[in-house]
Parts: C-alpha cells; sequence; structure tokens
C-alpha cells in the first residue's frame, strides 16, 4: 500500500538491525521502497539489500549516485565509476534512477565549485541514459533549476522540498515531483504544510528520508532515528492537511512515482 521515496537502508545506523527494520515496514504496510545510493562505495551495498529483501518488501529498488555532502571526498573518476554502474545495472529490474545528487548550500564545509560539478556531470549520465534522478536540494533550487534547464532529463524527485510556491511550480514544469516527509508533522512548518494543501494531488511523493528527519513524535524520545515503518503515520498527517482519506493519497502516491519514475511501472 504505502511507497517510501526515500530511505537510506544502507545507512550505519540500520547495520545491526535492518531486518527488523524491514519487518516492522512491512507490517505498517510498507510495500515499496527506494533507496539512494550517496557514494561509489556504496553502490553494490544498496544493490545487495535490493535483492536480499525483494521477497519482504516487494516493490523495493535503488538508484545510484553522489550526494553532494560526499563531494568533498569523491575524485573525477568516481564520474566514470557511476556511468559503469548504471551502464552494468541498467538492465536490473529494480534500477530507477540517478541519485541521490544535487546541490546543498546549507553547510559550509563544502567545495562549492566541486559539488557543482559533480551535479552537473551526473545530469550528463542521467540524460545520457535517459533516467530520471532522485535530488537533495537544500537551500540550492533555483541554482538546481538553472541546471536542469542547462542540461535537461526526464524529471524525478526534489526531495525534502522546502522551497517556494514559484520554485515548486517550475520544478512540476520539469516533471519533478515533491517530496514530502517527516517535517509536515511539525506544527511550526507552515510553509511545508501550505505546500501539501494548495497543490495538485500529482505534485507529491512520500518519504521519510530514514535515517533522517525523524518525525515530531520522535523529538522528546532519546532514540530519534527514523524508520520506513513511519510512513503511514507521516502519511496521516499530509491526509489531515489535505482533507482527503489514506486510500486515496496511497494510490495517487504510487501514481505519481510511475509518473516521475517510469522504470518503477513494471512492479507498481
Amino acid at each position: 500500500m504505502w511507497f517510501d521515496t526515500h530511505c537510506h537502508m544502507d545507512a550505519p545506523e540500520f547495520k545491526e538491525d535492518l531486518s527488523l527494520v524491514l519487518a516492522r515496514a512491512a507490517e505498517q504496510g510498507v510495500t515499496g521502497i527506494l533507496i539512494p545510493a550517496v557514494r561509489v562505495a556504496d553502490y553494490a551495498k544498496v544493490v545487495s539489500i535490493v535483492d536480499q529483501w525483494s521477497g519482504l518488501i516487494p516493490q523495493i529498488c535503488f538508484s545510484l549516485g553522489i550526494h553532494p555532502l560526499y563531494t568533498n571526498e569523491a575524485v573525477e573518476s568516481d564520474i566514470t565509476a557511476t556511468r559503469d554502474a548504471i551502464e552494468k545495472y541498467i538492465d536490473h529490474p529494480r534500477m530507477v534512477a540517478v541519485g541521490e545528487i544535487g546541490l546543498d548550500y546549507f553547510v559550509d564545509f563544502l567545495d562549492n565549485k566541486k559539488q557543482e560539478w559533480f551535479f552537473e556531470e551526473q545530469l550528463k549520465i542521467a540524460k545520457d541514459f535517459d533516467l530520471p534522478i532522485v535530488m537533495h536540494v537544500r537551500q540550492s533550487q533555483d541554482q538546481l533549476l538553472k541546471r536542469l534547464r542547462m542540461i535537461p532529463v526526464s524529471g524525478g524527485i526534489a526531495h525534502a522540498f522546502n522551497g517556494s510556491f514559484v520554485q515548486a511550480e517550475n520544478f512540476l514544469k520539469l516533471n519533478f515531483a515533491l517530496g514530502f516527509g517527516g517535517t509536515i508533522t511539525y506544527e511550526r512548518s507552515l510553509q511545508i504544510r501550505r505546500l501539501a494543501k494548495e497543490y495538485p494531488m500529482d505534485a507529491y511523493v512520500l518519504e521519510t528520508d530514514s535515517p533522517d528527519i525523524p518525525p515530531s513524535w520522535l523529538m522528546d524520545k532519546d532514540h530519534r532515528r527514523n524508520e520506513p515503518a513511519y510512513l503511514p503515520r507521516i502519511a496521516e498527517a499530509f491526509a489531515q492537511e489535505r482533507s482527503i482519506d489514506l486510500e486515496t493519497l496511497a494510490r495517487a502516491n504510487q501514481e505519481n512515482i510511475k509518473r516521475v519514475l517510469p522504470r518503477t511501472r513494471h512492479f507498481l
């Protein structure tokens, strides 16, 4: 029923209990999870997790890319390695996008020129293989849009979107869906809630960004690790903003995923 479009199941936080985490997700009706890789060294691990757990999570899938927060440690040859990996797995039935890629101007330790170069090179890969992208958009919406117009791709997901209505409209015109997760559960997330309420249902996809972006009910806990099992409760908050039922939201989520990530259509 539920599909989590952004979940880092290869993260160290899940190393000790991945099977339990996935079992809890399945118990909560999470039938799909997209695992976006963040660096070349993790590509094989991400694919292995998808291959191992497709029986429990029947719509589990992956994308491959270099996250902007990992570009400081990346080297130019990682672009060649990424292109080679995409070519190697292009016929894998569960490889659906290039990602997680993008730009991040929130943190101050990144070499901006370097992360911009890596983003542009990975856009070229996505364009060459006609793949959508899973995109990190923290405080970088306008610069991302500029590059997407220079190197157009088929669309994708603007993960954890927190931009303006004008920026949202521009991403939607480029066949991107806006990713919404745990931030919608916070009372002070007024802009997120307005976006969730006012755009058409085909503008959104749901995500947790596990193990990150914990929903509000975890903030007073000692253990704040986010999990895909929390997606249905996040969806409840989203549905409340839209004044719709959960079945309608789950169905729209899957239809939007199929549109922006076309390679999911054979298993959704």
